[in-house]
C-alpha cells in the first residue's frame, strides 16, 4: 500500500500487547464506566483539538515528531490534519475517506477496503464512546485519580491481521481521549497526545467534507 495510507493508519496498526500501566489499578465496574463514557459521548457534538505525534524507530536514535489539528463532528465525521513538519490530511465522512498530501488527493469507500473499514469503525466507536460494546475486541480497563487507561485486544481473525492492541488514555472529567499509544513488534513506538481540547467547539461542515 502507498505511503500516505501507511501514515494515516500508523496510529492503529500495532503488533504488541500491553502490560498493566504503572500507577493504575484495575476497574471492577466496567458497566458503570461504559455507561458514563457513552453518556458523555452523547452530549459531545464536536471536538476541536491540537495533537502531537511522537514516533520512536528502533533503528534510529532520534524521534520523529509531528503535529496538527484533530476535528470531530457528530455523528461520524473526523478530520486529522498534519501541519508540521509535513502537510498531510485524512478526513472521514460516513463511509468515505479522503487522503491528501502534497502530491495527490484520493477518496476511498471504507466499505470497499477491509483496512479502511476497520479504521473507520475504530475511530468512530472510540470518539462516540461505543468501543467497549464492540465484541471484536477484548477490553481491559484501568484507572488512576485523573484518567482511565483502556487496552483493546482484537479477537476476530480479520482484526488480528490488522491490529494487536490499542491503548487509550481517557480523561475522567469529560471522557475525551488524552492519548493513544502504539507499540510495534519491530520495537517501534508511536504516541499521539491530544491537547487544547475544545468540547462542542464549532466545526464547520466544509472542514469535514469529502469530495
Amino acid at each position: 500500500m502507498f505511503k500516505p495510507f501507511l501514515i494515516a493508519t500508523a496510529m492503529f496498526f500495532t503488533f504488541a500487547t500491553y502490560a498493566q500501566p504503572q500507577g493504575y489499578k484495575a476497574v471492577t465496574d466496567k458497566a458503570a464506566f461504559e455507561k458514563s463514557y457513552a453518556a458523555a459521548a452523547e452530549k459531545t457534538t464536536s471536538i476541536r483539538s491540537d495533537f502531537k505525534q511522537e514516533k520512536n524507530l528502533s533503528m534510529l536514535s532520534e524521534k520523529i515528531n509531528s503535529s496538527g489539528v484533530f476535528l470531530f463532528k457528530a455523528p461520524n465525521r473526523v478530520r486529522m490534519e498534519y501541519t508540521s513538519p509535513y502537510k498531510y490530511l485524512m478526513v472521514i465522512n460516513n463511509d468515505k475517506i479522503l487522503i491528501q498530501d502534497r502530491q495527490k488527493k484520493k477518496v476511498y469507500s471504507a466499505g470497499d477496503n477491509k483496512a479502511f473499514k476497520s479504521l473507520n469503525s475504530v475511530i468512530m466507536e472510540c470518539v462516540q464512546g461505543r468501543i467497549l460494546s464492540n465484541k471484536s475486541f477484548k477490553p481491559v480497563l484501568y484507572e488512576n485519580k485523573t484518567t482511565y487507561c483502556l487496552d483493546l485486544t482484537p479477537q476476530s481473525k480479520e482484526l488480528k491481521q490488522l491490529f494487536s492492541s490499542i491503548r487509550l488514555v481517557i480523561a475522567k472529567n469529560n471522557f475525551s481521549i488524552d492519548e493513544i499509544e502504539m507499540r510495534e513488534s519491530s520495537g517501534d513506538n508511536t504516541v499521539i497526545t491530544f491537547t487544547n481540547k475544545r468540547i462542542n467547539a464549532p466545526v464547520q461542515d466544509a472542514e469535514v467534507q469529502v469530495n
